[in-house]
């Protein structure tokens, strides 16, 4: 059984490796869902809420994982929508981390939904 990209631990870049290389990225990306690679550099996706309290809320619930993981988004937080950057500043580039993370935000997300539909 394949093990999800949410499941995998994020390892924290002391820099001095190089970022994942274009044609590694596309694999990566296959496994998330409307995620978006900038410049072969960073990870960008919008989630969108039916009001700012909903964004709120899974801004808060992100923030816990991503201290559990020592892997910290960008997080602008608007009315209805939190968009979300990821990438790896000490190497300004993509590790897998960065996807593991956005595995893990994906899921938060859905986990929210789902709780909110009373599932």
């Amino acid at each position: 059984m394949e093990t999800s990209l949410a499941d995998q631990k994020c390892v924290p870049c002391r820099g001095g490796v190089p970022p994942l290389a274009a044609e590694q990225l596309a694999p990566l990306l296959a496994q998330l869902t409307s995620w978006q690679v900038e410049d072969d550099k960073k990870l960008i996706k919008s989630y969108r809420f039916k009001n700012f309290v909903e964004a709120v809320a899974f801004v808060n619930a992100v923030t816990t994982v991503a201290e559990d993981e020592g892997h910290h988004p960008d997080l602008y937080v608007r009315w209805g929508e939190v968009r979300a950057y990821l990438w790896t500043h000490k190497i300004d580039g993509l590790t897998e981390s960065d996807f593991f993370m956005a595995a893990k935000m994906d899921r938060v997300y859905e986990g929210l939904r789902a709780a909110k539909a009373g599932r």
